[in-house]
């Protein structure tokens, strides 16, 4: 047996059990294991971080394994919710609210509405996830209220739309900035875009896959770039306002043309901006101190935001007429040609900073994701294998990624954001329903963060309008798509997960060897 002792300093610990054949004292001068060579030697000891793994050798049949995650603090943990809300949304968005509103009056109140839906959302997040203290978000908030199915569904969703969808629009925004300057005067080519798209997505996974620490270093470092843009905006925009450029604020409510399944398709617009306020949840294992760093992380964050979008269309404003702004192309380059001349350059720039964080958050969460789901059996068992150098979840970020470069194939945005809204609406209002059920059904579960009842109730409300409200206004073959391909979860469960064919096993069994090589990957303990 391969013993070890595990000295630790506020470390989260993850046992992995493996079973192997022994060498006899003839076989040579090393212990071989299906992931890792080892010197056989009496004992040694490896330096990971703070922490000293430390292995003896002994002749037994079972080696027994512990790694650990590394830790984020409430400064990585709010540099991740900022750094995933503040991406391309902020840059594109206005322009779908405003078509939505026709005026700039009632666009504006349609990003504060969002600000606070998505900070209603947060508080219901906040009381799940220091209930359930589990990484993964959604999927166990549903798993423990009503079961594997609706889990699986919304594991399913996620894993094969909503996230590496959201990866690729992300990626594609950020590929769009950073090709337009090199095309003035013209619409770039989509190749460079496509590839360069490609490459960026390539880029963050290897660095998510070699350090958690690595990816929340460049979290931080692009949340600064991209709030030094926003500030910049938001600080000009405040000098036109000083300066008298009210025009567009004079009679700001006329030309408005509001309807009740309108405003949903502007509210998918702004809260595709917002999107990003539950992914602290997707890695509440590894958050230290979450009780008390969870919910600080979400109202010191989103608060923070709301007010930065605000501040930033009325910057818009200032120097762009609602006319104007629907006929730019890239809004935020518009406003820098007209203010920042001569240095112009700076706002594509930041933008592509700004845009590649988020694309950088949007990996970091997606990958906790599909490891724990598939650590759940829900998945190939491959993903919830964990590098044995990197102690990160490598199989199953470069799993989205590869899905992500699928989508940037077609690079139809439109298409992809609208799959992605509808879909992950379907699933909010899911969890924040499965919070009112936890506050009836299970008094027994320790509430550090309590929020009313009424919170959910009205998130429960929402989702379901702006499920429907869109489908209302402009009923388009995609939406039913993307229920028929949700709903055909349900045959992938029943064959693949419930029923357990013996052949899937045989089949796999060779697969994930190879892989488990290629990545010097290792399963966790509950999968032996």
């Amino acid at each position: 047996m391969l013993r070890q002792s595990l000295q630790f300093d506020g470390k989260s610990v993850l046992q992995i059990r493996y079973y192997t054949e022994v060498p006899s004292e003839s076989s040579g001068g090393q212990l071989k294991i299906p992931w890792l060579y080892l010197k056989r030697e009496r004992s040694f000891s490896r330096s990971s971080g703070q922490q000293c793994i430390t292995f003896s050798y002994c002749t037994q049949t079972d080696c027994l394994f512990f790694f650990s995650w590394e830790k984020v603090g409430l400064l990585s943990g709010i540099s991740l919710i900022v750094g995933t809300m503040i991406g391309s949304g902020i840059f594109i968005s206005p322009k779908s609210v405003l078509a939505n509103t026709g005026a700039v009056g009632p666009s504006l109140i349609l990003w504060a509405v969002a600000g606070i839906i998505s900070t209603l959302g947060a508080l219901c997040y906040a009381d799940l996830g220091t209930m359930i203290v589990k990484s993964g978000g959604e999927y166990y908030y549903i798993f423990e209220a009503f079961g594997s199915i609706p889990a699986f569904l919304y594991s399913w969703m996620s894993i094969t739309v909503s996230k590496p969808s959201s990866f690729a629009i992300i990626s594609l925004s950020f590929a769009e900035y950073a090709v337009t300057p090199f095309y003035p005067g013209c619409v770039p080519p989509q190749m460079p875009i496509k590839c360069l798209a490609a490459t960026a997505i390539v880029l963050i996974t290897l660095v998510n896959s070699f350090s958690v620490k690595l990816a929340s270093y460049a979290q931080n470092f692009f949340t600064f770039a991209k709030l030094a843009i926003v500030a910049v905006i938001i600080v000009a925009g405040l000098v036109l306002l000083a300066q008298g450029n009210t025009q567009n604020f004079k009679n700001s409510f006329d030309g408005a043309h509001i309807s009740f399944s309108a405003i949903g398709l502007g509210l998918y617009g702004g809260l595709w901006s917002y999107d990003g306020w539950n992914q602290l949840n997707f890695i509440t294992e590894e958050l230290k101190n979450p009780y008390r760093n969870l919910p600080l992380a979400i109202i010191i964050g989103i608060p923070s935001v709301t007010v930065c979008y605000i501040l930033v269309n009325v910057a818009y404003f200032t120097v762009m007429t609602p006319t104007e702004l629907l006929q730019s192309s890239a809004v935020a380059v518009t406003f820098g040609d007209r203010v920042l001349t001569p240095a112009t350059w700076i706002v594509p720039l930041f933008v592509v900073f700004s845009t590649f964080g988020a694309a950088n958050g949007s990996c970091f969460t997606a990958g906790r994701l599909t490891y724990v789901t598939a650590r759940e059996g829900h998945m190939l068992k491959i993903l919830a294998y964990i590098n044995v150098k990197h102690l990160t979840p490598a199989p199953a970020l470069i799993f989205n990624g590869m899905l992500a470069i699928i989508y940037i194939i077609p690079a139809d945005l439109t298409t992809l954001l609208n799959y992605f809204s509808f879909s992950v609406w379907i699933f909010y209002g899911l969890t924040s329903f499965s919070l009112i059920y936890l506050h009836f059904a299970r008094k027994d579960l320790e509430r550090p963060v309590k929020v009313p009842v009424i919170i959910p109730v009205i998130m429960t409300l929402l989702s379901i309008y702006l499920v429907f409200a869109p489908i209302i206004e402009q009923p388009e073959l995609a939406y039913l798509y993307c229920t028929l391909f949700i709903l055909g979860g349900l045959i992938i469960y029943f064959l693949f997960v419930h029923l357990r064919f013996s052949w899937t096993r045989t089949l796999m069994n060779p697969i994930t060897k190879h892989i488990q090589l290629l990545l010097e990957a290792a399963p966790p303990e509950s999968q032996i």
